[in-house]
């Protein structure tokens, strides 16, 4: 407790009877005796990243806006997926850094989708490719991306002119994803021709399956802006196109309606947009114009 009123500025009587107010409000003890400290109830702990998000808000209302991102002194974290973060990560923190000198980038892996991170306020904004989300997570499309195989430049299927669907079920391959899985969309699509593939290794990234495909003939399946990525800083991968009919993958960026309208979440937004049109995609929405921070 005493240590909890240091905190606070105030005195431990003090500490002791705004907790007292704080039970008989929340009708729970909210922190409750463990040997000679304090645990945190079931209660407590569940509740705490909805309060801690409230404290930010007023902290923001009582706080005035910098109109001008250059004076920010903060940092933005970033939930991104394993095959977007080379590509994007650079060129978005190339831009912010160039107009807001005093910003820091956090990027943090795609370990889950959940949202409650987002809900929270652990994270500022996450761009993957991600399921519908509940009504209060909101989102734009940044782009649209297709598969490719990438093989050894050098190996045999690296000196051919296309890639076959012989080929492509003769030849081993790697499956890249983050929950382990060996099979998804080229297995069914394989299964309606009457074909299947063999699945030599299953790796976590898709940049892993990428070096793993540096070796003869292996084969892995990874999204066509990380494999241009690749072979544009001279890694030597041959890229071909997948002969089966594969479906796009949806790229958004997701971010909480809590933050819909601050001025800092709708000037990342627009930095990420910026940095997605610098990859020249086809399917890339236009590039806006970023907002002022006002």
């Amino acid at each position: 407790m005493s240590l909890a009123a240091e905190r606070l500025h105030l005195s431990v009587p003090a500490t002791s009877r705004a907790l007292g107010r704080l039970r008989q409000t929340m009708n729970d003890p909210l922190l409750v005796r463990a040997g000679r400290g304090m645990v945190p109830t079931p209660f407590a702990l569940r509740t705490a990243p909805r309060v801690r998000s409230l404290l930010e808000e007023i902290e923001r209302l009582r706080r005035p806006a910098a109109d001008d991102p250059s004076a920010w002194h903060r940092t933005f974290s970033i939930r991104i997926n394993d095959a977007l973060s080379p590509v994007l990560a650079p060129r978005l923190t190339r831009l912010v850094a160039t107009r807001a000198p005093h910003v820091q980038l956090r990027f943090m892996a795609q370990q889950s989708k959940t949202v409650e991170l987002l809900r929270d306020g652990t994270l500022d904004l996450d761009v993957g490719v991600v399921d519908p989300g509940p009504p209060d997570v909101r989102a734009s499309v940044l782009f649209a991306d297709t598969f490719v195989a990438v093989v050894s430049a050098a190996s045999r299927i690296g000196r051919m002119p296309r890639l076959d669907l012989d080929e492509l079920c003769a030849v081993p391959h790697v499956s890249a994803s983050r929950r382990g899985l060996d099979r998804g969309p080229l297995d069914e699509a394989l299964e309606a021709r009457g074909r299947s593939r063999r699945v030599v290794a299953v790796v976590p990234t898709y940049a892993v399956g990428a070096l793993m495909a540096l070796e003869d003939d292996v084969l892995c399946l990874i999204p066509s802006v990380l494999a241009r990525h690749l072979t544009e800083r001279g890694v030597p991968l041959r890229v071909h196109e997948v002969p089966v009919d594969l479906p796009k993958a949806t790229v958004q960026q997701r971010w909480h309606e809590r933050v819909e309208a601050d001025p800092a979440s709708l000037w990342l937004r627009a930095m990420t947009q910026e940095a997605v049109g610098e990859l020249r995609l086809t399917d890339a929405p236009p590039t806006p114009s970023p907002p002022s921070a006002r």
